[in-house]
């Protein structure tokens, strides 16, 4: 089992196409906690004691979020730089989140050819996402490839109630413990490396 905290931040939630039902496909689970910064913050200020003691709390964190300028919501920023405080979250006394995994779990308006060496934007979301790796493993965290939806613009309602259960499997996964011996490479897109395996798809996103 992994008490798993999905961290959610949308500026725009209410407009939005694919994360209302994401959310809308997030379990309800004891051993999962759903925490929306910018309704708990709408002010922006934020509690670091609280944000600190909830990661403490849990094994997994989910950072859910729409992919703004090839980065996150900037609220996420703030809680970066004030949650994770030196000498509680990184050096030599900050242990508080050694062993934890993070994965973040995006939505992408451009299609995933756009996101490559070659495409539109030349560099993969994995490579995007770089800071946030980089930040977690300096807090001693591990680090998954992230789950994306790409092109979020074209799909149809159908298709994004798909991606949307499969959001639901894989924190479904994540809570079961898979990640504890899941290895995909780093430069993966987590949903597509458990379609592979078999793990945490739909039956018609599958199809």
């Amino acid at each position: 089992m992994a008490r798993t905290l999905v961290l959610f931040a949308h500026p725009a939630y209410q407009k939005s196409r694919i994360h209302r039902r994401m959310v809308g496909a997030v379990p309800t689970d004891d051993r999962l906690t759903f925490h929306d910064l910018y309704e708990a913050y709408p002010d922006l200020a934020i509690d670091v004691h609280r944000e600190q003691r909830l990661l403490e709390a849990h094994d997994t964190v989910v950072l859910q979020f729409p992919f703004y300028w090839y980065s996150t919501p900037p609220i996420f920023k703030q809680w970066f730089d004030l949650v994770l405080e030196h000498g509680w979250a990184y050096g030599s006394k900050g242990t508080a989140l050694h062993g934890k995994t993070v994965v973040c779990a995006l939505s992408a308006g451009g299609g995933e050819g756009a996101y490559c060496t070659e495409g539109y934007n030349r560099y993969t979301i994995p490579q995007f996402l770089a800071p946030i790796e980089r930040t977690a493993v300096l807090c001693g965290m591990r680090w998954l490839p992230p789950w994306v939806i790409y092109g979020t613009h074209s799909l149809d309602t159908s298709t994004i109630e798909a991606r949307a259960a499969e959001y639901g499997a894989m924190l479904e996964w994540l809570m079961d413990g898979g990640a504890a011996t899941a290895d995909p490479d780093p430069n993966e897109i987590l949903n597509r490396w458990l379609r592979a395996k078999g793990i945490a798809a739909t039956e018609e996103v599958r199809s």
